[in-house]
């Protein structure tokens, strides 16, 4: 089945949000600083405080981020409301450093969560069923690139892959007994996978936040473009699945990898 011309288009749309810089090269252009000197800021272990971090922003995430949305479909509006909350996070991120994170990443990224429901909602997703519910965590994992990737393991399709498996065996999961029983290991693994590559971003995130010259303002800027950049990931990941619906998978993406 041929692609009608504004579905051609909307598939480039979507291609170019999921191919864009990443959130690294978009702070660095904004702030003039590459994120390396925050690196070096950060306090020992600093890795594996953002990595715990992450998980327990991602379990908290799961089932109450959309609670207060309808399902109606009409387009998001709700874009600069999200990112206003983030930004109030960041500067206390900005503000007070690492020790702020275990409070601070929960807070941002169940926000950034509920913003990515509203972006699904509006391509058409049924906001209250588990596969939507999966694929908005999903998005947290397209967003940025992990260590032990490859250059065959960094493509929005490879990384859909590389998660299909934990999807869908926590999808069963969730079906027969619901999400009550967050340690379950099938959760615990898709916790795992998303959190290694969503902790990626996290960690520019906060490498950023750690140089002198960004403080409590260029906190609340850093946590901005981070909610940007996710929105822009949940944009184009809603509107292959919208697509996908309606040409197929293959044919989908057949004509992404031809752009």
């Amino acid at each position: 089945m041929g692609f009608a011309g504004d579905d051609l288009k909307d598939l480039r749309y979507a291609r170019d949000l999921l191919e864009n810089p990443g959130l690294a090269a978009k702070i660095a252009n904004r702030f003039g600083t590459p994120i390396e000197k925050g690196f070096k800021l950060l306090p020992v272990g600093w890795s594996e405080a953002v990595l715990e971090a992450t998980r327990v922003a991602l379990r908290k995430v799961l089932d109450l981020a959309v609670i207060t949305l309808n399902e109606k479909t009409d387009a998001p509006s709700t874009d600069w409301i999200h990112k206003m909350m983030v930004a109030t996070t960041g500067a206390a991120g900005g503000a007070f450093g690492l020790m702020a994170l275990s409070v601070e990443l929960p807070l941002s990224t169940m926000i950034m969560f509920r913003s990515v429901a509203d972006i699904a909602r509006s391509e058409g997703e049924e906001i209250r069923s588990i596969y939507t519910k999966l694929a908005c965590l999903e998005v947290f994992a397209l967003g940025g690139k992990s260590s032990k990737d490859d250059a065959t393991e960094t493509g929005y399709f490879a990384v859909r892959m590389a998660l299909a498996s934990a999807l869908s065996k926590a999808i069963n999961y969730i079906a027969q007994k619901g999400l009550m029983e967050e340690g379950a290991p099938v959760l615990v693994r898709l916790i795992t996978k998303i959190a290694s590559r969503f902790s990626v971003v996290v960690s520019e995130k906060v490498a950023a936040q750690a140089v002198p010259i960004v403080g409590a303002v260029g906190g609340a800027l850093v946590n901005t473009i981070f909610m940007d950049h996710f929105q822009d990931i949940a944009r184009g990941h809603f509107i292959i699945r919208r697509l996908e619906r309606y040409y197929g998978p293959e044919e989908v993406q057949r004509q992404y990898e031809s752009l």
